[in-house]
């Protein structure tokens, strides 16, 4: 009976999830609205633009092949595959095993590299060129990434979401221990925004090709492909935010309600926190980019070192 209703809060939970990961876009664009003194679109408007692209017909080229058609689809799956294992809302996902934490960012690796497969596909010199920069960034990013997965499967001494998201790897016992968790925090915040591609990575709103990344990928897509990748992007944005906001969550509220509720309004404010950086910032010169990442990738081996003393200090 325990382990079905632990079925039940987590697919309550993860549908919760996918439903409202449009909006966290919307919280995104109505922060950078405030800032500029606008009223700006409602918080809703990816769900309207999701609509309406969803009533439209596909339209491919000629000489395009079945790569361009599967990509949106095998893509928009996997991000679903990879909620199937974060623990959605601190509910533990039943389908945790040792090792799911590679293999939960790989899902979303692999979502990537079929998003870059198809621009190459298409033959277009500027969907080339953003999948080139893409590929670029994300390879610095998953050095990042690693050293962070790293930093946690030391502090828990198990390669497990469950375990390096559980409250009895994040338990406080002195300002010295919460010191490499913050280092982690703010290392994973950067790949947050490169691998979702905003400011100071890539400006999502930009309409000239030769600076844009991920939207340069999408330029031959339309109709329900491209709200396809709309809705992608939103729930990868959303998965970024919510193992940001499970990292830094007090373990009493793991397991319960109102964990349930505190991860949902977290990913909020996540959002909100990447509108006031988008809007008080603007997007970083690509030479200067890859310093960035190694910055962040320094942070998360601060983060191993310290944790390596004061876990050899506490023991």
């Amino acid at each position: 009976m325990c382990k079905n209703m632990d079925w039940i809060f987590f697919a309550l939970s993860t549908a919760a999830s996918l439903l409202l990961a449009p909006l966290s876009i919307g919280f995104i664009n109505k922060t950078k609205a405030f800032f500029a003194g606008r009223k700006g679109v409602s918080i809703f408007q990816l769900y309207f633009d999701i609509f309406k692209l969803l009533k439209k017909e596909h339209i491919y080229s000629s000489s395009s092949t079945w790569i361009l058609r599967a990509a949106p689809l095998a893509s928009l799956g996997l991000l679903f595959g990879a909620f199937l294992f974060l623990p959605q809302g601190s509910f533990v996902s039943p389908l945790a095993f040792t090792g799911d934490v590679i293999f939960f960012f790989y899902l979303l690796g692999t979502s990537r590299f079929l998003t870059v497969l198809a621009a190459l596909e298409t033959g277009s010199s500027f969907e080339g060129m953003g999948a080139s920069r893409e590929v670029q960034f994300s390879a610095l990013a998953e050095g990042t990434l690693f050293a962070i997965l790293a930093c946690l499967v030391f502090r828990c001494g198990e390669p497990a979401l469950t375990a390096v998201l559980s409250k009895n790897c994040l338990q406080i016992q002195s300002l010295a221990f919460l010191a490499p968790i913050l280092l982690v925090a703010g290392a994973f915040f950067l790949v947050l925004l490169c691998e979702n591609c905003r400011v100071p990575f890539d400006d999502p709103e930009t309409h000239l090709e030769l600076t844009m990344i991920h939207e340069a990928m999408v330029l031959d897509y339309g109709g329900p492909d491209l709200a396809a990748i709309f809705y992608g992007a939103a729930l990868k944005f959303y998965l970024f935010a919510s193992f940001f906001v499970m990292l830094l969550m007090p373990g009493e509220f793991y397991g319960t309600w109102q964990g349930a509720v505190l991860s949902v309004a977290g990913v909020f404010f996540v959002s909100i926190l990447t509108g006031i950086v988008e809007s008080c910032m603007a997007r970083s010169r690509f030479l200067k980019l890859p310093q960035l990442l190694t910055s962040s990738a320094v942070l998360a081996v601060i983060a191993i070192i310290l944790q390596y003393f004061f876990q050899g200090g506490i023991e």
